[in-house]
């Protein structure tokens, strides 16, 4: 059913993402051209030349929004989410419908089509086109969120389910699929031994409504048409009776695999020679992603490098007066695949700061700061530095922030899962750090909100994080400033 729904969902999505660049390109360019809203002083090119490069336009549309993960569920997806994803998708979707054009002008167009331009695109409808087509490409899935939302509501083509084992995996499949009621399932309880004689107080209010004995009967009298088997590796020999009896009575049979006390991360099913094989804790951040990770870092990095020089070197001759010592402090910390790196910041403590103290938790009102480093970290300027790490190769502008080895090895044995944060770069902020887990706060949390980033990265989470953490920097300068 999910797989069922899910092509139906990502062919009505394809389709209606095609319609949507299409209105967009062509709306493009008649505010361009024919409105009269702008100067044409080259003149007005036929609109023929631009239908001409629509399939373009529109090959490339599900292939960027693919990339940018649109076409999948996901928990806890935002509005916010969806923006972000549907603006990188349409920015991706330019480039490759320009690579596109250029490459068949290059290549394949006869010369007396190149010198009528045919196939060129004014920077302006292009610009004209990305704007619309996020506006159009979000609005039509806001309409799809909400229509579905109805549609449910009313009961209409529910599938009702029904989860065999009460336990933890059980209870997860529950979260998942009430938190999911665009998939259409009515979820109606479950079915477990263990918990049969607890006269019928399931979770989330959904009853236990008997022992995997009663199965049949169950399914009978609640008319169920999917089961979901989350069971406790132990009891899996149980599940052998539950799948005959379904498939004797055609209901749909879904097996959840009790893995999650060694699954921190998503897991991958592979291959081998027709064997399936499960790989557990993989990571999205791989081949060709990495490398649009890496071109945004740099292209960024390289820019705040270059735009902040002379508030660099303000700040610079702030720290020198200040105190006496270097202007900047380096530090050892640990970054991918638990290789160190020394990172460097503006100075905000005097030379000798740890010889007392040795090393300890940094914080914002720390008393050992400078008058000048008080005002660097409680707005992040004494982070700047480490956008030459970033250029380096050693860091990332978003991933999990880098701790010192010190600290890594005390936590490692105290915080499960720990060390998997180290599977990507580290970075300058992080989805941690603007949900308020910095500092000295709790690490678990902390932990739970990289693994979340690390199995979720995408461009347009990254562009999201810089976001944020941008408008809140800004805010906590103006506060520091209103002081």
């Amino acid at each position: 059913m999910v797989k069922r729904f899910s092509r139906v969902f990502v062919l009505l999505h394809v389709v209606g993402d095609i319609a949507c660049a299409a209105t967009a390109f062509v709306l493009a360019y008649l505010i361009r051209f024919e409105s009269g809203l702008l100067d044409i002083p080259k003149g007005q090119p036929p609109f023929e030349q631009y239908l001409a490069v629509l399939p373009f336009v529109a090959a490339m549309v599900p292939i960027a929004f693919h990339i940018q993960r649109l076409y999948r569920f996901r928990r806890g997806r935002t509005r916010l989410d969806d923006f972000f994803a549907v603006f990188v998708g349409s920015l991706l979707t330019v480039l490759l419908a320009v690579a596109g054009t250029l490459y068949v002008q290059t290549y394949y167009l006869p010369l007396a089509l190149k010198e009528q331009g045919y196939l060129e695109v004014s920077q302006v409808v292009w610009v004209l086109f990305l704007s619309l087509n996020v506006m159009l490409a979000f609005g039509m899935r806001e309409t799809v969120r909400v229509l579905l939302k109805r549609r449910w509501r009313a009961g209409v083509g529910l599938r009702r389910v029904l989860i065999v084992g009460a336990g933890d995996l059980g209870r997860l499949v529950a979260d998942r699929i009430l938190e999911h009621g665009e998939l259409g399932f009515r979820l109606i309880g479950f079915i477990d031994d263990r918990f049969a004689t607890t006269d019928g107080i399931g979770y989330r209010g959904l009853p236990i409504l008997g022992a995997l004995s009663d199965a049949p009967d169950v399914c009978s009298r609640e008319q169920i048409d999917e089961l979901y088997v989350a069971l406790p590796i132990d009891e899996h020999v149980k599940m052998l009776s539950v799948v005959e009896f379904a498939s004797r009575e055609v209901i749909e049979v879904h097996v959840v695999p009790d893995l999650l006390q060694f699954i921190a991360l998503r897991s991958r099913l592979e291959d081998l020679d027709g064997l399936p094989i499960i790989s557990i804790n993989d990571v999205p951040l791989r081949g060709f992603n990495s490398l649009v990770k890496r071109l945004v870092d740099v292209v960024l990095s390289l820019a705040v490098v270059i735009v902040g020089a002379i508030p660099a070197l303000l700040i610079a001759l702030a720290i020198k007066r200040s105190s006496p010592g270097p202007i900047f402090y380096t530090q050892e910390r640990m970054g991918l695949d638990g290789k160190s790196f020394t990172v460097y910041k503006f100075r905000s403590m005097p030379i000798d700061a740890e010889e007392v103290t040795g090393p300890i938790w940094a914080r914002d009102d720390d008393p050992r700061a400078t008058r000048v480093g008080r005002w660097l970290r409680k707005t992040d300027v004494d982070e700047l530095p480490q956008f030459w790490n970033v250029l380096r190769g050693d860091m990332s502008i978003v991933g999990p922030r880098p701790e010192r080895p010190f600290f890594v090895e005390q936590f490692k044995h105290q915080i499960p899962q720990y060390m998997l944060r180290h599977k990507v770069k580290a970075g300058i902020t992080g989805w941690a750090q603007i949900n308020g887990w910095r500092g000295n706060t709790s690490l678990e949390k902390r932990i739970e909100f990289d693994l979340y980033y690390i199995e979720n990265w995408s461009i347009a989470l990254d562009l999201k994080i810089m976001w944020l953490t941008l408008a809140r920097g800004i805010h906590r300068a103006a506060m520091e400033g209103g002081h």
